[in-house]
């Protein structure tokens, strides 16, 4: 019988559930089912479907179930951030949760600091300002009157909406938490003065957990419904992005992380919040990461500007892009990818060109073209952010460590070594799912820490190295970034 812990790991376009096994060898892993993640657009607003999600992950339970020789230990969820459900006095959910790509919190900063100062928000949380953060979601629904805020009696972060859903215990986890903009990144805790600006509470939030503690056991529905016994549900690092960078192949601290999916976070680890005027002008963030641990980070529009072109493309092939691109001129044009034109256009192929004619560029016109521009441009926009971090990290930074899905990207990853001049280590592309598991089997005492789950992973996950070529003529292409960004 293998003893095995089940993974829910969910993106913003799609999501999955695993199993992880360790072995004599290493770990395993196991994908149950795959699925999309769908946004909803009605009346204006952009909704996540929380019920379809919990379906899929039921199904999940059901194979996973059905499997000869296994054994689930226990059950780990965790989504991307900021986004949340309200949940009324009853225990129902009052809605579909909105998405952090609702256009509703257009213009909400700026809203909330005229009661809040800009520089007190920042001093006190250390989390980068962006219109979608939690912070400003409730603000604009408290200003909109919004009814299922106004009726709400908890406000659960998706993967605690998503545990509680199948145990009926109400938690907020740390992780997910810290990406909200409510926390005091001291005190790693719910920070009065924002809530109060808010007109919430501490009562208002689940029961305050960190990763590793168990969140509550599968309800007897759930049992019936997957056939399943009264397992637990861990509070793994229930945000993605901490989850995977806690499965980082690092054999020492001295290294940067980017995880790369839809959004590109790079990063450092560090022991304490760093919060200075410094950060506050380039806008870092400091979120909650494992192990005592503050990810230091940048966020940065990743695959997205890939996926929205795609959507225009049909089924052509991620090799025939790269193909197309490897045969393009190189630097023709650039872009900032984080230039708000790039957020959620209805079209992705005209707002880059739009961006290419406003910058005096020639406008890409072929497909190759396009994604050339979008690879190059994060490749060089990664180096801007890693020269930042370089300045910020409390120790010094010799390797990128590239995990999530675009870890599979080689032209991309060796654009980016040849972009900030050091080696890049790609892989593994399932580090959420692979953190997800570390964080459940420490819980359970199979693993005992961090450092060695790392040592592990290395070992385990086969992983590619990059060295940077062409550094002359990056560091060119870099001068006339800057000149855009």
């Amino acid at each position: 019988m293998k003893h095995c812990f089940f993974a829910v790991d969910l993106g913003a376009t799609s999501g999955r559930t695993i199993l992880g096994t360790f072995t004599p060898q290493g770990l395993e892993l196991q994908d149950v089912n795959r699925f999309p993640n769908h946004l909803i657009e009605l009346g204006g607003h952009y909704y996540w479907d929380i019920y379809e999600l919990y379906r899929h992950i039921l199904e999940g339970l059901k194979l996973a179930a059905r499997m000869e020789d296994v054994q689930i230990t226990s059950i780990g969820i965790d989504t991307w951030g900021v986004d949340f459900v309200c949940v009324g006095k009853d225990g129902a959910l009052l809605r579909q949760p909105y998405s952090y790509r609702d256009p509703h919190t257009v213009g909400a900063p700026e809203a909330f600091f005229a009661h809040v100062p800009r520089k007190q928000v920042y001093g006190w949380t250390g989390i980068q300002i962006m219109n979608f953060n939690s912070l400003f979601q409730l603000d604009t629904l408290r200003r909109n009157n919004d009814s299922a805020l106004a009726a709400a009696d908890k406000l659960l972060f998706m993967p605690d909406a998503l545990s509680y859903l199948l145990t009926g215990e109400m938690v907020t986890e740390y992780t997910i938490a810290s990406t909200a903009q409510l926390l005091n990144a001291e005190t790693r805790r719910l920070e009065p003065a924002l809530l109060e600006a808010l007109g919430l509470t501490e009562d208002n939030f689940g029961r305050f957990v960190y990763p590793g503690e168990t969140v509550g056991v599968l309800t007897k529905e759930i049992q019936t419904i997957t056939g399943l016994g009264a397992i637990p549900v861990i509070a793994v690092a229930g945000h993605d992005t901490a989850s995977a960078v806690a499965a980082v192949p690092a054999l020492d601290r001295n290294f940067a992380y980017l995880s790369s999916g839809t959004w590109s976070l790079m990063g450092v680890e560090t022991d304490a919040p760093v919060i200075n005027e410094e950060t506050e002008a380039l806008n870092f963030t400091n979120e909650g990461g494992v192990d005592g641990t503050i990810r230091l980070l940048k966020n940065i529009c990743g695959m997205w500007l890939l996926e929205r072109c795609r959507c225009n493309w049909e089924d052509v092939s991620y090799p025939e892009l790269i193909a197309e691109a490897q045969a393009c001129e190189p630097f023709r044009s650039l872009i900032n990818p984080d230039d708000a034109l790039f957020a959620n256009p209805v079209d992705m192929e005209q707002a880059i060109r739009t961006y290419c004619a406003d910058h005096s560029q020639p406008k890409p016109e072929t497909r190759g073209q396009v994604v050339r521009c979008i690879f190059e441009s994060l490749a060089l926009r990664y180096r801007q952010v890693l020269e930042n971090l370089r300045v910020l990290s409390p120790r010094p930074v010799e390797v990128l460590h590239v995990i999530g899905g675009g870890s599979r990207n080689d032209l991309l990853n060796q654009w980016t070594a040849n972009a900030l001049g050091i080696p890049v280590v790609a892989g593994p592309s399932e580090a959420t799912a692979i953190g997800n598991v570390m964080l459940q089997a420490l819980a359970a005492g199979t693993a005992s820490d961090v450092v060695s789950m790392r040592q592990l992973v290395n070992r385990s996950i086969p992983l590619k190295t990059f060295t940077p070529e062409d550094v002359e003529v990056w560091n060119a292409a870099y001068r006339k970034f800057l000149q855009l960004a």
